[in-house]
């Protein structure tokens, strides 16, 4: 995201047009920094909504409703008369951090702007009305409270416009990254029904290499997951018992494995063992 500046004191409208010229998404705030909400038409999402929410952008509703989701570069949005009266009661600006490329480490207390200044790399930062945000090069998954004070705004997340902050934006370190990875529950593999062998136990691969190579697919897919994490793992699961669950080659060692990447990625052990089931009574095994 190239950094705009601009002299403060603009009308909100004002600001958005702004900022939207140099790519980034934006929506209007009402009191006490929230978005509008969503029309009648569009109340507990009746209207169907964007698919998955991933992507900014409003719904068919010509109105700034779905949150973060309404933001946009569009100036014929902006102006629309559909979006005049929030304008009008508009308190301030908002932008979505992950359509414009970055991440925001929003540091609210004396104890994360500590944290920040000993562990982060330093960046672009703009001051808050209880701290900071550090700005960096990249997206990534939103989260709440990732440590006490922080927060990290990208991708399905907005963040206050509050100027445009001093200092060089830098990459999206592996450090911030890390913050929302959780760790991984204990994993029990005697608790995982692992297929008995059928047909006498004969195998059709050809060697052991083409079931490491299986695994190790299986694994990148979890790991490679941006959304949809529940279904990603299922269908993994699926794929990995439908193409090794019958011949006997798959053990404990290789389930295990495929339920530490899976709650590598927030999934519960309930939901591994879950799904572990689901897939097997999906295919009769």
């Amino acid at each position: 995201m190239t950094q705009p500046t601009m002299i403060r004191g603009e009308q909100p409208l004002a600001i958005a047009l702004f900022l939207a010229t140099f790519g980034v998404p934006v929506l209007p705030l009402r009191a006490g920094k929230v978005p509008f909400g969503n029309c009648p038409g569009c109340a507990s999402n009746a209207c169907g909504g964007r698919p998955n929410m991933k992507t900014p952008g409003p719904c068919t509703c010509p109105l700034p409703c779905h949150g973060w989701a309404a933001a946009t570069t569009d100036p014929a949005v902006l102006n629309s008369p559909e979006w005049a009266r929030a304008w009008r009661e508009a308190a301030a600006v908002a932008y979505h951090p992950g359509g414009a490329g970055v991440t925001v480490v929003d540091l609210d207390n004396a104890q994360a702007l500590s944290w920040a200044r000993e562990t982060l790399p330093a960046t672009r930062i703009v001051c808050t009305t209880r701290g900071e945000h550090w700005l960096y090069r990249g997206t990534m998954a939103s989260s709440n409270a990732v440590r006490d004070g922080v927060d990290i705004k990208s991708t399905m997340a907005y963040a206050r416009w509050l100027g445009p902050g001093t200092g060089a934006m830098t990459a999206l370190p592996e450090v911030v990254r890390g913050l929302i990875v959780k760790e991984p529950a204990a994993v029990r593999p005697t608790a995982v029904a692992v297929p008995a062998p059928a047909e006498g136990g004969k195998c059709p691969h050809r060697s052991p290499a083409y079931l490491y190579r299986g695994i190790a697919m299986a694994e990148q897919r979890i790991a490679e997951a941006s959304s949809a994490v529940h279904n990603t793992v299922y269908e993994t699961f699926l794929a990995v018992l439908a193409t090794h669950g019958r011949c006997g080659c798959l053990t404990e060692t290789h389930t295990a494995r495929l339920f530490t990447a899976a709650q590598a990625k927030g999934e519960s052990p309930r939901h591994c063992a879950d799904a572990w089931v689901n897939a097997l009574t999906r295919l009769g095994m």
